[in-house]
């Protein structure tokens, strides 16, 4: 039978049947004795079962291995030898069927039904703990996850995984082999396993290399797949489990922001990042919303580093803020920025309060936006406070003065825009200038960028004149795919917006249209 001897085979069937579940004490000593050789003929086993095409030729081929395996399941002394049970494990796994064709299929996936009865041990390991603060002290436990190392990505040990994973949390204490839970974590990001959102939260709990991988590779994933730029990214955010895990666990919160954080102080001025940072604060707020209020923590928790008195106007959705009021409030959000940043120059030590001020702006974008579309049909008296938060948002630091001189032209590319977009057939002084500020060589390209995709969102124009002046003006193809990402940001922003402006969707879509078209 594939290089195994059939006294072999008679050898170990009868230990088997001798030993039953090693609970006398003759039959403990004598499996101690015989574990190295048991590992060995496990080994043969395993290499043999390697070899077959399907469990039906297993079967045949080895047709001893179903009792075999399944009275060595329950033997305390093998399953507690770490070695003895993976080699044990990776037998079973060998055996497992997705789609049982007949009898013998059938029957084997049943004795490998030994993974749902360690499941079921695993969640009941608590079940006797006197109270949330007590600890298990199941030695098991370990030896489940040591043995589990080389199966992760066995499809049929997922649930064992994510048990074992649920487990360790809440039970506060940890009990997996540290290899066990890289192995699981390298096998989840590469895909190779799947787990249930509670195993894969519990995951990132007990491993930071892990969850720092699910930060990467969402940003990895929004900055390669360009198509993202035109579909849901609240969706794709909210696929990643990182919102719904940071409102949960305020430790997972602080670590995906302080991953954005150090990525946007390398390329602050990736409208791609800044977009994705937005998208997952509204994700996270959504998600910290909906949860019951008394098991809620305070904001602070969340926001350590930022000035309380900057928390309750920023993250206050403009959805929750009455139309007629949103001049006012954004006024008061500028009036308290301006107050951070009027020593910055002066004082080395405001140059924190500073970036932690305009780190919150970034993740509150959508007030950033809302600022713009009222630019759009704003009276020339009513623009100061908007367009110094526009300037702000794009210029944080104000070196040589480089804040007053962008909001200078801030207010030159309003000025045109207005012209631009008012007036028909588009005045060509007005397209040249507006094309020339847009040029990828200028340091104001995505800030007058940021007001020229709401005058083409938000204005009254007919559609076939705001496709023709995006023609003419956003020629650059890097300019382009800039402007995607901020009608990104301004879809996310509709989206949850507490009404639904046809209009305006319509006229969004036909933009994301027409960039995508060159």
């Amino acid at each position: 039978m594939a290089g195994v001897s059939e006294t072999n085979v008679q050898f170990w069937m009868n230990k088997a049947v001798n030993w039953g579940e090693a609970s006398s004490c003759s039959a403990l000593l004598d499996t101690s004795r015989h574990l190295g050789p048991l590992r060995n003929f496990l080994q043969q086993i395993l290499q043999g079962l390697q070899q077959m095409n399907s469990t039906s030729e297993a079967m045949k081929t080895f047709p001893f291995v179903g009792q075999f395996l399944g009275r060595l399941c329950w033997n305390s002394c093998v399953t507690a030898d770490e070695r003895s049970q993976k080699l044990l494990l990776q037998c079973l796994s060998c055996l497992y069927s997705a789609e049982p064709l007949n009898a013998v299929e059938r029957k084997a996936n049943m004795w490998i039904k030994v993974v749902s009865l360690m499941v079921e041990e695993v969640s009941k390991s608590c079940d006797c703990l006197p109270n949330a603060s007590a600890r298990c002290s199941n030695s098991n436990i370990h030896t489940m996850s040591t043995a589990c190392i080389a199966l992760v990505t066995c499809t049929q040990m997922a649930p064992l995984i994510g048990a074992l994973l649920k487990h360790s949390e809440s039970c506060g204490s940890s009990c997996l082999n540290q290899e066990f839970i890289k192995e699981v974590g390298e096998a989840f990001i590469s895909k190779r396993l799947v787990l249930e959102d509670e195993a894969v939260i519990s995951l990132w709990c007990q491993s930071a290399l892990s969850l720092e991988g699910a930060a990467v590779s969402l940003l990895e994933s929004v900055l390669s797949d360009h198509q993202l730029m035109t579909q849901s990214l609240d969706k794709h955010v909210n696929d990643s489990l990182l919102p719904q895990a940071s409102a949960c666990h305020c430790h997972i919160f602080l670590t995906v922001s302080e991953i954005y954080r150090n990525v946007l102080t390398e390329i602050d001025d990736s409208l791609a990042v800044r977009t994705l940072i937005q998208v997952f604060t509204v994700c996270f707020l959504q998600r910290l919303t909906g949860q019951n209020s008394q098991d809620r923590l305070p904001l602070r928790a969340f926001f350590p580093n930022v000035m309380p008195s900057l928390l309750s106007p920023l993250l206050t959705a403009p959805s929750e803020v009455p139309r007629e009021a949103w001049l006012d409030h954004l006024s008061w959000i500028t009036s308290l920025l301006q107050s951070v940043t009027e020593n910055e120059e002066e004082d080395v030590r405001a140059y924190q309060p500073m970036f932690e001020a305009w780190f919150l702006l970034v993740r509150c974008g959508y007030w950033v936006d809302t600022a713009v579309e009222l630019l759009v049909l704003a009276a020339s008296g009513n623009t100061e406070a908007l367009l110094w938060l526009l300037t702000f948002f794009h210029h944080p630091t104000n070196r040589g003065h480089q804040r007053s001189q962008q909001t200078a032209v801030a207010r030159e590319a309003w000025t045109h825009l207005r012209m631009l977009f008012l007036n028909h057939p588009p005045p060509p002084r007005h397209l040249s200038a507006v094309k020339e500020l847009l040029s990828s060589s200028s340091i104001s390209a995505n800030l007058v960028l940021h007001l020229f995709s709401n005058f083409a969102v938000f204005s009254h124009g007919p559609v076939s004149i705001i496709t023709e002046i995006s023609d003419k003006v956003l020629t650059e193809t890097a300019v382009r795919r800039r402007a995607l990402w901020i009608l990104a940001s301004i879809r996310c922003r509709l989206n949850s917006a507490s009404s639904r402006d046809d209009r305006v969707h319509s006229r969004l879509r036909t933009l994301q249209d027409t960039l995508l078209q060159t």
